[in-house]
């Protein structure tokens, strides 16, 4: 099971505020046991979403190579719950950021009620926590194209935002070598963005 609790990003400008949104089903693993007399989606992975929501538009400007962090929740008022068949949307709001960190502000509504108001902030971990990635650029950026991310992104002269050469290099770097390894039989799904529209989710398919 993947540990992301957001869908697809609907809105991302570089370094002021995104928006995502979050289908509940009855289906998810989560619900299962939750308070089974009244099912309804954990508080705690709204605030989780919305640090996912959140520290992706911290660390977008610098290719996504900052370690981020989630280092306080600050602030978190629930207004309501959220049960199967709602569709939540998140939307953070950069209200500080230094060099060490930022704090975001975040909101949640479903069907344009106000569900949940909070406040996070994010720490920037330096050399010191060691010089690995939280995440292989190569996981990350298969994820960035599963989210939608770069079909919305802009920067804030509204120009559309590309992919980091660095991730686009190792994820193909990833999709060789497993060509590589694998039966000649197979057949590879490939993301192949189109040069009008750097970072889609257009893919063409390629036999071994």
């Amino acid at each position: 099971m993947r540990w992301f609790w957001i869908d697809r990003f609907i809105e991302f400008v570089r370094d002021t505020r995104a928006r995502t949104i979050k289908n509940v089903t009855f289906g998810e693993e989560p619900l299962d046991n939750y308070l089974q007399s009244c099912p309804h989606y954990p508080h705690s992975l709204m605030i989780e979403g919305m640090a996912q929501t959140g520290g992706l538009l911290v660390s977008e400007p610098e290719g996504f190579t900052r370690k981020t962090v989630l280092a306080k929740v600050s602030k978190a008022t629930f207004h309501k719950i959220v049960v199967p068949g709602d569709c939540i949307e998140l939307h953070a709001v950069v209200q500080a950021k230094h060099q060490t960190g930022a704090v975001i502000d975040g909101t949640i509504t479903c069907a344009g009620e106000p569900v949940a108001e909070m406040e996070l902030w994010f720490a920037f971990l330096d050399e010191s926590f060691g010089a690995e990635a939280l995440f292989p650029p190569e996981d990350l950026m298969r994820t960035l194209r599963i989210l939608r991310l770069f079909d919305v992104a802009v920067d804030n002269q509204g120009n559309r935002i590309s992919p980091p050469k660095h991730m686009l290099e190792a994820e193909l770097q990833s999709a060789q070598a497993l060509r590589q390894a694998a039966p000649r039989t197979l057949w590879f799904c490939h993301p192949k963005p189109r040069e009008s529209e750097p970072g889609s989710n257009s893919t063409f398919f390629e036999k071994a």
